[in-house]
């Protein structure tokens, strides 16, 4: 007789406790809120919270007081995480979504209301992506254009750093949002990303059904701090532990924004990421860029399937800026060029093998002198946005269009004419006979860049003049300069697209490589 009583009175108190803290207890993740987007078909998305341990939690998506779908789960008795995978749902909406704990004689409700159902984006990076529609050209009639665009919503992460991963996140800069001049052009460098909004309205002209857009996003941050421990160990970096004040141009201790404003969101269900970021890192590993940014792709793709069952895809979309151009200042010229080339995994374009089911968009060409934010954050966002919602349409969504510039298929040397004849895989238009191509030349004793002039050009073929070296041509650069060309005024562009060639580098005598990274 007493063995019950002394059973009961342990969890007696366990359930008044319970009772006590079940308003408090029970909720949704940070990011469930009204207005939101969830992913549509053919994944299905992904709802989670916290509750009472052991209690019974019961998801209801109703439409005009109507049930459509119901998803019975338990709260896990460990981490008092609940959560369901919602059947494919096809576009639209609203809706609106019931979250129902029973725990004994304990009821508790959630409802958020306006939910649609459409393709969700995550947008991050450093100080380019959060760039706001206020700070960008044309500010004032983009930010009175957006009641056509109501279907298109908007959440904005706080700028936060841990030490270890968290499961969600801790502030919310703007919660999930209907666009308005307000939440768009908030602040300086605060919320709305206007790369991020003008991505989402592009896609949303051509696809015609709801956009999520989420914001993760802080300036002058390195790649290190978005990475995990794993990412950067694959790469052979040596992990710190310890998070570093912010310096007033973002932090950069290793993982702490992984930590804090990526990990928190992996068990969403995504369509795909757009990325801006790489500034920071002309000074730090940049010649290890070219495996921190295709390992950063892969962990986070392998965690966000992972974190949502399955849901997202395991490769799923992956698009990003290469870098623009800016005044360097006291920055040597070859820093922001081996960026770039670094962010294609050294391939000079993207999808490679290396980096598969990514696109880029090339902005070099889009350097702004007189930007009051200093030219590194030039304000043509919208062109940016349109190349990437190209490399999206054809990526991620299958369709045939022209998403990337002209890059050369075939190189080859007229050693008798002192001349390079370039074959390239599409039309070329070129704009202006400029001095960009630049060819190294070896001798016995050194390597040097000597520029390598237009001579000729067809619709699909480059000749270069390189009759100025009297030694072996080594390699061949193309743009490889931080400032390659005036607004829109770079020599190559494909003819229709108006897309410009990406900056490249060719190898052509492999034996000189020591002597050419010694130039």
């Amino acid at each position: 007789m007493n063995a019950p009583r002394f059973i009961f009175g342990l969890v007696l108190p366990l359930i008044l406790r319970a009772e006590r803290s079940a308003g408090a207890g029970f909720h949704f993740a940070s990011y469930i809120s009204n207005y939101m987007v969830l992913q549509k078909e053919p994944a299905g998305a992904v709802i989670w919270g916290y509750g009472i341990p052991g209690a019974m939690v019961t998801v209801t998506v109703g439409q005009d007081q109507e049930a459509i779908m119901k998803k019975v789960t338990s709260v896990n008795a460990y981490s008092s995480i609940w959560m369901v995978v919602l059947d494919p749902m096809k576009p639209g909406g609203p809706f609106e979504l019931t979250a129902q704990q029973c725990f004994g004689k304990i009821n508790s409700t959630l409802r958020v209301h306006d939910v649609l159902f459409g393709d969700v984006w995550l947008c991050s990076g450093q100080s380019n992506m959060q760039m706001t529609v206020s700070q960008i050209f044309n500010a004032t009639r983009e930010l009175s254009d957006t009641d056509a665009y109501q279907s298109i919503r908007i959440f904005s992460v706080s700028l936060v750093q841990a030490a270890k991963e968290l499961e969600d996140l801790s502030l919310v800069d703007l919660d999930w949002s209907k666009p308005t001049s307000k939440n768009l052009g908030h602040g300086n460098f605060e919320y709305m990303s206007a790369v991020c909004w003008l991505f989402g309205r592009y896609l949303f002209d051509a696809l015609q059904y709801p956009i999520g857009l989420i914001a993760s996003s802080w300036g002058g941050t390195p790649i290190e701090a978005w990475s995990s421990e794993r990412s950067l160990r694959a790469c052979g970096i040596p992990w710190k532990r310890s998070v570093l004040p912010n310096s007033g141009h973002g932090p950069h201790a290793y993982s702490v924004l992984w930590n804090a404003m990526i990990h928190p969101l992996h068990n969403m269900t995504l369509k795909g990421v757009i990325w801006y970021q790489g500034e920071a890192n002309m000074n730090l590993h940049r010649n290890l860029y070219n495996c921190m940014f295709p390992e950063l792709i892969e962990d986070w793709r392998e965690t966000f399937h992972r974190g949502s069952h399955g849901q997202t895809e395991r490769y799923f979309p992956f698009g990003f800026v290469q870098l623009s151009s800016f005044l360097r200042g006291a920055t040597p010229d070859d820093q922001c060029p081996e960026i770039r080339w670094h962010q294609t995994a050294d391939f000079g374009y993207v999808p490679n093998r290396r980096m598969p089911n990514t696109f880029m968009a090339v902005a070099m060409d889009l350097g702004d002198r007189n930007s009051p934010f200093d030219s590194i954050h030039p304000r043509d966002k919208q062109t940016v946005a349109y190349r990437l919602h190209l490399g999206a349409l054809a990526v991620a969504y299958g369709e045939k269009l022209t998403f990337q510039g002209p890059m050369p298929e075939k190189i080859e040397l007229l050693a008798d004419e002192g001349l390079l004849n370039l074959t390239y895989s599409q039309q070329i238009q070129v704009k202006i006979n400029k001095k960009i191509f630049t060819v190294s030349c070896c001798d016995d004793h050194q390597c040097k860049w000597l520029p390598a002039p237009m001579d000729a050009f067809s619709t699909q073929t480059l000749t270069l003049n390189v009759s100025s070296c009297h030694g072996t041509l080594v390699a061949l650069r193309y743009a490889w300069t931080t400032w390659p060309c005036e607004y829109k005024q770079c020599p190559l562009y494909h003819p229709t697209s108006t897309l410009p060639a990406p900056p490249f580098f060719a190898l052509l005598q492999s034996r000189f490589l020591k002597s050419i990274e010694g130039s």
